[in-house]
């Protein structure tokens, strides 16, 4: 039997940790046998953050490319942008250095390098490069009341949930819905 932490936390407003609902579920006989983290988004947006674009200019050396200046709060950041939608005065979602960036079943890491001779020290993403929809014709452009610095994840309301794994005995029918188990 499985049972979304999430979802009992629906019934039950849970102040505790699935690790801590785990036990008691145990102790009470419903034998949790494992616990399954589930991904709203692979990834979970770690490492990506809501960053203010602060200028755009022409790249020298490229006609379609631009060179951002974004602050993200803690710092800010030269990034080289292909995007023909980027401009100042955007809230952008931003990929920092070491942040990996899931698209389908194909990843990669952001890392500091040159593009055409200019440093970028990140990625000013779109929709599909955050599994986030499709779009894929521009950056994302967030409302302007987004925070800088702020976490990607709590600004898109992304929630990981965790499954447990339930080895339910013939004598404890009462337990085989959500409901149940949150009575």
């Amino acid at each position: 039997m499985k049972i979304s932490y999430n979802w009992l936390n629906d019934y039950l407003n849970l102040t505790i940790s699935p690790e801590q609902t785990s036990e008691i579920l145990t102790d009470i006989g419903l034998e949790v046998e494992k616990i399954e983290t589930i991904e709203a988004i692979k990834g979970g947006l770690k490492g990506l953050v809501i960053g203010e674009v602060l200028e755009a200019i022409k790249h020298p050396g490229a006609d379609t490319l631009k060179l951002t200046k974004v602050n993200i709060g803690s710092e800010t950041l030269s990034i080289v942008c292909g995007a023909p939608n980027v401009d100042a005065g955007q809230k952008v979602p931003v990929a920092t250095v070491g942040t990996t960036i899931y698209m389908g079943d194909d990843s990669f890491k952001i890392k500091k390098s040159k593009i055409r001779g200019e440093v970028s020290e990140g990625m000013i993403c779109a929709e599909d490069e955050l599994g986030l929809g499709t779009e894929h014709a521009g950056i994302m452009v967030l409302d302007p009341e987004a925070e800088i610095g702020s976490l990607a994840k709590d600004y898109f309301k992304i929630e990981d949930d965790y499954v447990f794994e339930i080895g339910l005995t013939p004598n404890r029918a009462d337990a085989t819905s959500h409901i149940g188990v949150a009575r």
